[in-house]
């Protein structure tokens, strides 16, 4: 990551980065379920959920929200000069498209849509997450999601 003062962040509103491909697994899926208690078959079990038109296990709709500072991590984004810590402040819009089989990979793609400061020292960064499935026509989610950047 390379740090770039906020004119420069300013600056790259409208551009995207990606990120590489990781594959969602069982295993992840199964800790995401242990994690936050919702072990519905769709995702854990198998042998049901070949029985569902998703012919198969699929992620939470909330795993694969979950993976966004990851991917964002690995797409190599630019560093705030001066930022003492970034936090999630919300999204303005979620949209779930269509499920994530297990053992698909998927990446994130990045697009900086809004960086204002909203008090001295405290800057509100908009970006729209897509989360892409490698071979799939359309995406599993877009977010267009909120972070507070204090420097």
């Amino acid at each position: 990551m390379n740090a770039v003062t906020v004119q420069q962040l300013a600056e790259q509103v409208g551009a995207e980065r990606l990120s590489d491909w990781v594959e969602v697994t069982q295993g992840m899926i199964d800790q995401f379920a242990d994690a936050t208690a919702d072990h519905q078959f769709i995702h854990v079990d198998p042998v049901r959920a070949a029985q569902t038109p998703f012919g198969g296990t699929i992620a939470h709709g909330f795993l694969s929200l979950s993976l966004m500072p990851m991917l964002s991590q690995r797409a190599g984004g630019p560093q705030m000069t001066g930022a003492r810590m970034g936090v999630n402040y919300g999204g303005n819009k979620v949209r779930f498209l269509q499920p994530v089989r297990s053992g698909a990979r998927v990446r994130g793609r990045f697009k900086l849509l809004k960086l204002a400061e909203r008090q001295p020292g405290v800057w509100e960064q908009v970006q729209e997450y897509t989360l892409e499935i490698e071979g799939a026509d359309k995406p599993a989610l877009i977010a267009e999601w909120i972070a507070l950047i204090y420097v």
